[in-house]
């Protein structure tokens, strides 16, 4: 049997890599976040062992005693607890005192560089969940307007933009306006936020960086992503074809086509 360690964020994401990897005939040893993690995530994996965040010492420790060689990130880590009082281990201070920047990519793969020189490799996680990634071209009854087209290519392009800066994944567009940019925030709040601003009928656009690791940072929607468009009356949903994972996809399209909102997948902001 194949084994793989996996840093597990928060969300639903460790979860359902978990359950995908067993199917898989594969073993899993997860790292789970004390401040982050579900505790059923402990019910789909073989072995779980909980750190704070932080404390990146430890987590070499408890993979190299599992004889871990290769490891997964999965799910998300907020980036807001940086702000909060957590206490770093030895290495993970010496790896926050190291950085220049402390943008999502510039961390992920300071940590990933780390865990290779310690001869953990770490790994894209999407393939064992393929058939989570967004397809291409319309998903729900509703059709974009012109000027919804017209947004689509206007927000398209800001989101590539804001993401190379490594600032965030979505936007929220209306009338070729841009109402919010996802930063520290999370993509829920960005859509709160611009759909406050721009009341009904505002756009969400959500893209991978131009760089793209899918080592970690992946894009993600989901039901929740819908049910707080509809808090707000958006109107359409724009993820990346491929490059952006759907979870609960039949539940985002069935609640999508009753509060009327339009889920597009493209590689260009175009319509296929």
């Amino acid at each position: 049997m194949q084994k793989i360690g996996m840093i597990a964020g928060y969300g639903e994401h460790p979860i359902i890599f978990a359950k995908n990897a067993r199917l898989n005939d594969v073993e899993v040893v997860a790292i789970a976040l004390k401040e982050q993690t579900s505790p059923l995530l402990a019910e789909h994996v073989d072995t779980i062992h909980w750190i704070s965040i932080g404390q990146l010492g430890r987590l070499i420790k408890l993979f190299k005693k599992e004889k871990i060689t290769r490891a997964v990130m999965v799910g998300k880590i907020k980036k807001t607890l940086m702000f909060s009082n957590i206490r770093m281990d030895i290495k993970g201070i010496s790896l926050w005192s190291r950085l220049s920047n402390r943008g999502d990519d510039a961390i992920l793969r300071a940590v990933a560089e780390e865990l290779e020189n310690e001869g953990i490799i770490l790994e894209d996680n999407t393939p064992f969940i393929v058939p989570l990634l967004s397809e291409s071209g319309l998903m729900t009854k509703r059709h974009l307007t012109s000027r919804e087209k017209e947004d689509v290519m206007f927000g398209w392009k800001l989101a590539k933009e804001i993401g190379n800066l490594d600032i965030g994944q979505c936007v929220v567009v209306k009338d070729l306006t841009v109402l919010a940019i996802e930063a520290i925030e999370g993509t829920d709040q960005a859509i709160l936020r611009g759909g406050q601003l721009g009341g009904r009928g505002v756009l969400v656009i959500k893209v991978s960086k131009p760089n793209q690791d899918m080592r970690f940072d992946v894009p993600v929607v989901g039901a929740q992503t819908i049910r707080t468009m509809q808090q707000v009356g958006a109107s359409v949903l724009v993820v990346e074809t491929g490059r952006t994972l759907m979870f609960e996809r039949e539940e985002m399209i069935r609640l999508a086509n009753e509060a009327n909102i339009s889920i597009l997948g493209t590689t260009n902001g175009k319509l296929s």
